[in-house]
Parts: structure tokens; sequence; C-alpha cells
């Protein structure tokens, strides 16, 4: 008896040694020593890549496993999408998400469904959108824009990265809804886009907010609007798209967040939602997003889900609407 007593309480504190290192390497279905790959459907250096290589860092110190970012780039981030949509539901192949996996379905035929492909585990961040002129233009606000758009149809032109991308179904959509025939001009990236604004090639630009933060702050670009449902924390006086435009719940903005593939257990995206809302409060993790004009969201599981079937709805009708092609 006294054995058997010896042999239960020994088993008593293996099970509790036993739960402390898997509290320790970060909960449930991870040790140490397995390795989460997160899929960045994009080259390298860009802000996606930023994105997953910062949270992979802080990740993977703080909580044991470890994370490496693979770049898959191609066909307009479809390739790397499809192969974690194909990859095995353990939680160990990760998806970066922006607009295109929700855009790209609306104007190909795909091996994957956006929606039901994945499971979604969170909206990480967002990057707002601007609608900024040269410093010397005479349009002072975003509305003196759209008069003289209407006043001089087709004249004026408004650039973005694009075709098809998530600027210019903002573009298009601006133009439908306040009946303004302003010319647009895609560039193969917002960098180009600017250059050419700079030199007075063009009216204006829809930019990311990290593009043209500094050019704004120098006095050399002025910014008209932002295209988030809210205002900018750091530009307060600056008037949404709604406000300035009058249409009624426009929000648009690049965001990026992070995907498994379907099947994945629940309590896998759990543990890694809690993995990157954390990264994500953890200051050098904020500086170094905020550096990149990058805020955090941190909305996770069906609050995503609900904005990613949001997104793909809105995305679907304004590129019906305005007859978008693939280019």
């Amino acid at each position: 008896m006294k054995r058997l007593r010896t042999v239960l309480h020994s088993a008593t504190i293996l099970a509790a040694v036993c739960a402390l290192a898997l509290a320790h390497s970060g909960g449930v279905g991870w040790s140490q020593t397995r390795t989460i790959k997160i899929v960045v459907p994009a080259p390298a250096g860009g802000v996606a890549d930023v994105v997953a290589r910062v949270l992979a860092e802080h990740v993977s110190r703080a909580y044991g496993p470890a994370i490496v970012v693979e770049n898959r780039p191609g066909a307009g981030t479809s390739i790397g999408s499809e192969a974690v949509a194909r990859a095995a539901p353990d939680g160990n192949t990760l998806l970066l998400t922006s607009p295109p996996l929700i855009i790209n379905p609306h104007l190909r035929k795909l091996n994957y469904d956006p929606l039901t492909s994945f499971e979604p585990i969170c909206n990480l961040v967002q990057s707002p959108q601007l609608i900024v002129v040269n410093a010397t233009s005479p349009y002072l606000t975003l509305k003196d824009l759209l008069d003289a758009a209407r006043a001089k149809p087709g004249e004026l032109t408004m650039a973005s990265a694009g075709p098809a991308s998530s600027p210019h179904i903002a573009i298009e959509t601006i133009k439908r809804a306040t009946g303004v025939n302003i010319n647009y001009i895609p560039y193969q990236g917002t960098t180009p886009a600017v250059n050419a604004l700079m030199g007075d090639h063009l009216t204006s630009v829809m930019s990311s907010y990290p593009n043209v933060s500094e050019l704004i702050r120098s006095g050399k670009l002025r910014a008209l609007a932002t295209t988030t449902a809210k205002r900018i924390q750091s530009m307060p006086d600056l008037p949404t798209v709604a406000e300035a435009a009058g249409i009624k719940d426009f929000d648009v903005d690049i965001w990026f967040g992070v995907n498994a593939a379907a099947k994945t257990p629940r309590e896998l995206t759990s543990q890694l939602a809690t993995w990157f809302t954390a990264a994500l409060k953890a200051p050098e993790v904020k500086a170094k997003l905020d550096a990149q004009g990058l805020f955090e969201v941190g909305a996770c599981g069906e609050d995503y889900a609900a904005f990613l079937r949001k997104q793909y709805d809105d995305y679907g009708r304004s590129i019906r609407d305005a007859n978008i092609k693939p280019q």
C-alpha cells in the first residue's frame, strides 16, 4: 500500500511538471521544438513581410516554438494563399493575409475559397490610405478636388498602385458615389505614383499612410482625406472621405491578418490568437509597427471572420459596379 502511494505521488509530480512545461511553451498543441511557418504571399522587404517577421520574432522568443517566414509571391498573392489552403490543418502553416485575399476571387478563378479554405485567426494591423495632392496644388480640400473634376470631366487624374488593387477599387467607389469623372492612372507601386505627383504629372494620388506621412509633415504634399472610417490619431484634423465627400459608411484601408488552413482545431487557432494579440501590445513590437505606419487592430476569431465576409461582399459589389477587370 505504501509502495502504491509512492507511485501515485510520483505520477502526480510528473503530471504537474509536464503541465508546467506545456504552459511555459505557450499552451495547447505545441512544444518548444515545434516549427511554425508563416507564408507571406508577397516578396521579401514589403510591408506584409515586415509584419510577419516582427511578430514571428516576438512570438518565438516569448512562447517557445520556432517561427519561420517563407515568402511565396506570385499571381497577385494567389500562389502563397493556395499553398496554405492545401496545408495540413495542424496550425503549423499560417498565411499572412491582406485585401488581395478577398479581391482576387472576384477577378479570376482560384483553387481555393477565401471564406471557406481558411480558419481566420486575427486581423492584426491596418495602414490607412490617404488622398494627397502636391503642396502647390490649388485644391485645399477633397471637396475642392471633386468640384473641379465635375467642372472638367476626365481632365483631372487620381493614381494609385494598381490596377484592381484595394486603392483602385476605393477610387472607383468614390467616383461612382460622387458622380465625378476623374481619370484613374494605375502605377506599379505607390512610390512611382508619388514621385509622379511630386513632379506635377498627376493631380492626386491615393497612397498608404507610410509612403506619404513624411512628405506631408515636411510640407511637400497636402493630405485631403483619409479613407478609413475614423480619423487617424496622428492627423486628427484630417477628415475622412465619408465626412469630406458625404459617402456614408465609406471605409477602406490596407489590413494584414493571419489565417490557418480550414479545419485547424479551435484550440490551436485560439492559442495562436493569444500569442499574436499579446505580441501586438509588446512595446518593442508596437514601436516597430508604428514606424511602418501600421496600427493595431487585434480583432480575432469570429470578429475577424465577420470582417472578412463583409470585406468580400463590399469589394465584390464595388468591382461589379465599376466593371473592374483583371489585367
